[in-house]
């Protein structure tokens, strides 16, 4: 894995495929309800991009990893870790790239987890 030095954009390809979250590193989901619920990263904690300034306080204490579903919204939330004093990677392109790389998905029904 060639996590670059500094926080910013980071890429699918970037991670291992068997274990996609490095150790001392946590994804944080910032897609809706309905979108975690379809499909999410195991081990991913959820924190949905517009509840992130009021729970900041959730946002586990290591180096942290956005993901959306395209990038933007993870680029938005990392604004707001910033504005907290939190660095943070994006993952560029997303859950549609974690899928697309074959990447570990589950879902929060039991049901073949998809990317909505």
């Amino acid at each position: 894995m060639a996590i670059p030095l500094h926080p910013g954009p980071l890429v699918t390809t970037d991670l291992d495929a068997d274990d996609p979250i490095p150790e001392g590193f946590v994804l944080v989901d910032v897609r809706s309800e309905d979108e975690w619920d379809a499909g999410h990263a195991p081990g991913a904690v959820h924190i949905p991009v517009d509840e992130l300034a009021d729970r900041i306080e959730d946002v586990p204490d290591s180096d942290v990893i956005l993901i959306c579903r395209l990038g933007r919204r993870s680029a938005h939330a990392a604004q707001i870790l910033a504005e907290h004093g939190i660095e943070a990677w994006v993952l560029t392109d997303g859950m549609a790239a974690w899928q697309s790389n074959g990447l570990p998905l589950v879902s929060s029904d039991g049901d073949i987890p998809t990317i909505a």
